[in-house]
């Protein structure tokens, strides 16, 4: 667990060594097992949390009960509800595993003191939140303005290693379009 964060962030952030063993000696090593939740709609998130192992998804459940897939996350990726875990608020998302995952968690209250101690890290997550802006920006714009092919095609272009691990009626959730919609795309595209 510890060597994949280790390679992760080595290649992000110029960190001494002793400033990335701090970092590593304050996270909490978990393992979750398929099915299993990170978080569910109304605890606190309290974690920043580093994917090692395994693929998760973020969603919301509407007023019908429908599952509305936010993300997916994948080995390399962070995860938790931002929302939650800035205002200390109930989530009003749920987080569980897709697979038997392996992550890195550090307690919010710590990771802010490990950016006030070692300011490359707190750049490092300033960088991190920017991409993370911008690719929700950028999912806001596909998701009103391209064809149901258009996001189809974009989603397989931009996330291929996640496309090929997590169920189609779940990528149809995250697209917003319907499961019929999907296959129909899916097959025209087969046949050309």
């Amino acid at each position: 667990m510890f060597e994949v964060f280790r390679k992760y962030i080595s290649d992000k952030a110029n960190l001494t060594p002793e400033e990335l063993e701090m970092i590593l000696a304050a996270s909490i090593p978990k393992k979750l097992k398929k099915k299993q939740y990170l978080l569910k709609q109304g605890e606190v998130s309290r974690y920043n949390t580093f994917i090692t192992k395994g693929c998760l998804r973020q969603y919301r459940t509407g007023n019908d009960g429908a599952e509305h897939i936010m993300r997916f996350a994948i080995e390399n990726w962070w995860i938790s509800d931002r929302e939650s875990l800035t205002t200390g608020l109930p989530s009003k998302s749920y987080i569980d595993c897709l697979e038997d995952s392996e992550l890195l968690l550090w307690p919010r209250e710590t990771f802010n003191e490990l950016k006030t101690k070692i300011p490359e890290l707190h750049a490092f997550e300033e960088r991190t939140l920017a991409r993370s802006f911008n690719a929700t920006q950028n999912r806001i714009h596909i998701a009103i303005s391209y064809t149901p092919e258009e996001k189809y095609l974009n989603f397989v272009q931009s996330f291929p290693t996640v496309f090929n691990r997590v169920p189609l009626y779940m990528i149809a959730s995250y697209l917003g379009i319907s499961r019929e919609t999907l296959n129909r795309i899916r097959k025209h595209f087969a046949h050309k």
